[in-house]
């Protein structure tokens, strides 16, 4: 890495470091909710678990790969504020000082694609704007009091639209057609009007994006270019394996949220509510993770074999939370799952690490290996 891009990274760090300690006390917080004994660090770290892990990681990170594709400075207030406000709310200082730099950070971040609009206006840009601005409205209206269970719809499609958004451009390489976009953008604007709407009507808006989800996940296998890469080698296959993974729990979701309507509780709520964040979400971070951290931080992280391991514990234990912990009702099983789901993620990310410095290690000595051969060269010219 030359020394101007060092100069790129090290800005960024500042941000993905905060991101991965909130990720850290997100996954803290879940265990502690479902009584698995952990120290607490902050007494409200618990109640943050949702705003720890969406806002403070999650959307701290997406919204700094929109500001390192703008290339514009204003765009880092985003990431800035998300991680900034998420780690104030956790302060003794009123909760509400938190939630508001959270809100202002995600109305960056919906001008962010306002800004990408103006350079790309695509479908694609359209939908994960529209998941921009649900996240907003999720924000704003957690500032006025509304409990967090309450936000679960709109948190979701705020991910869901961002995610699916990213899909739809790698879609058009298998040039889908307008009508599949059209449908596509119409299916997402329903989505995150009812997740809106799911505040004051939930038991009628929550069975119907369960529909809309559904019809989402339906889009997906029928265009998304994984039906194609995962008959391919190496990280194309990879990365399809968690595609169609991270959809099969969107399904899942989605059925969750049609059979079991509007819920703020209870096992019906946990298994959907964690079919979406982390068998959704987190698979996703993972298949895009070799290919967006390169572009975010200038590091190489080729493909390796052992980046499956983490994601199929994470599946593992996601299955054992929402049969052996849900559906049977048994809280050792609950809290196996979310405690073999916390070692997937950090597994993740320390393979991520090492794969990553093995690469480095052995470019610079390829490089070094390269070097006496040119000055031979040198000499014998």
């Amino acid at each position: 890495m030359d020394t101007s891009a060092r100069r790129r990274t090290w800005p960024r760090l500042l941000l993905v470091i905060p991101a991965a300690g909130l990720l850290v006390l997100g996954l803290v917080a879940g265990l502690l909710l479902m009584g698995v004994a952990l120290p607490i660090v902050s007494a409200r770290l618990p109640e943050l678990h949702s705003a720890l892990m969406v806002f403070g990681f999650v959307g701290t990170l997406i919204s700094l790969e929109r500001a390192v594709a703008l290339r514009a400075a204003w765009a880092y207030a985003a990431p800035a504020l998300l991680a900034a406000g998420t780690i104030l709310a956790l302060t003794p200082v009123p909760v509400i000082a938190g939630q508001a730099a959270i809100a202002v950070g995600m109305a960056v971040h919906a001008l962010q694609y306002r800004a990408i609009w103006a350079r790309q206006p695509m479908t694609a840009t359209a939908i994960q704007g529209l998941g921009a601005v649900t996240g907003l409205v999720a924000a704003v209206v957690w500032c006025a009091g509304v409990p967090a269970p309450r936000l679960v719809p709109l948190l979701a499609v705020f991910l869901i639209l961002t995610i699916t958004g990213e899909r739809l451009e790698l879609a058009r390489i298998a040039a889908p057609g307008i009508r599949a976009e059209r449908l596509l953008f119409a299916l997402s604007l329903a989505l995150s009007a009812v997740a809106i709407l799911s505040l004051t009507t939930p038991v009628v808006a929550v069975p119907v994006a369960g529909i809309l989800l559904l019809g989402v996940v339906a889009w997906l296998l029928r265009y998304d270019v994984a039906r194609a890469t995962v008959r391919m080698p190496g990280l194309p296959r990879y990365v399809a394996v968690c595609l169609l993974a991270g959809y099969a729990w969107l399904a899942v979701a989605g059925a969750g949220w049609l059979l079991g309507g509007a819920r703020t509780e209870g096992v019906i709520y946990d298994a959907t509510t964690h079919a979406v964040f982390l068998g959704f979400v987190i698979t996703m971070i993972m298949a895009h993770a070799p290919v967006i951290l390169p572009a975010v931080l200038g590091v190489r992280i080729p493909y390796h074999v052992a980046l499956y391991v983490p994601v199929a514990l994470l599946q593992l234990s996601l299955l054992v939370r929402v049969v052996v912990g849900d559906a049977w009702g048994l809280t050792l099983g609950l809290q196996a799952g979310g405690v073999g789901a916390a070692v997937a993620i950090l597994g993740f990310g320390v393979t991520v690490v090492v794969v990553s410095l093995r690469a480095g290690r052995a470019a610079r000595a390829a490089r070094v290996a390269r070097t006496p051969e040119r000055s031979r060269g040198r000499v014998s010219a």
